[in-house]
């Protein structure tokens, strides 16, 4: 039996928000379906909502 591979934990949700001056960006995309605080997850070819599957292809 083969050994499992552990989980590669991905980045932390803070590390989306940028500090500009005073004021606070995010730089993900929010899903339109969905409404803010679903994240879209970026591809190399598209921006996807992993809860309604809503799909945006990159030019």
């Amino acid at each position: 039996m083969a050994a499992k591979k552990a989980k590669q934990a991905g980045p932390k949700r803070g590390a989306y928000y940028a500090l500009q001056g005073e004021k606070v960006s995010f730089g993900r995309k929010f899903c339109p379906r969905c409404g803010p605080g679903i994240i879209m997850a970026e591809h190399k070819d598209r921006t996807a909502c992993g809860k309604c599957g809503y799909t945006e292809f990159k030019k």
